[in-house]
């Protein structure tokens, strides 16, 4: 790994450990780069819904993680989200969720990311997708 992924992927990490709420997820950082962010969330009956699937929320969440943290990367520094949408594509169920976002578009001033979101080991059938608009900080 070279010194620039290095950087970006401590920085990324100094960030999600800050997370309490991320912490009380158990969501785990993956991988950080400036292609892609990969974060992974367990599926535990705390994040369920009354049918069993993951709740929405826990979705959006994950959603919204993914799209800040690849936003904030090409923004070279901490960053927000202004703005977000998810579909819902299909129930999900599982061991874990896997979120992979990467900017589509990125400025001075904003980035706008989409984001994947699927069971772990079943890629090809997405539970839900989502794109963001990301701002820096300050």
């Amino acid at each position: 790994m070279d010194s620039e992924a290095n950087v970006i992927l401590d920085f990324a990490r100094a960030i999600f450990d800050a997370q309490p709420f991320t912490q009380f997820l158990t969501a785990e950082l993956v991988s950080a780069s400036r292609e892609a962010v990969t974060i992974r969330l367990p599926i535990r009956r705390e994040i369920l819904q009354q049918h069993g699937f993951v709740h929405g929320g826990a979705i959006s969440y994950l959603a919204d993680n993914a799209i800040t943290f690849a936003g904030g990367i090409a923004l070279n520094g901490d960053a927000l989200t202004s703005e977000f949408k998810v579909n819902y594509l299909r129930p999900a169920k599982g061991t874990a969720l896997i979120a992979r976002a990467a900017v589509r578009s990125s400025g001075r001033r904003q980035a706008v990311c989409q984001c994947d979101i699927f069971v772990e080991d079943d890629e090809d059938k997405p539970v839900a997708v989502a794109q963001g608009t990301v701002v820096p900080v300050g």
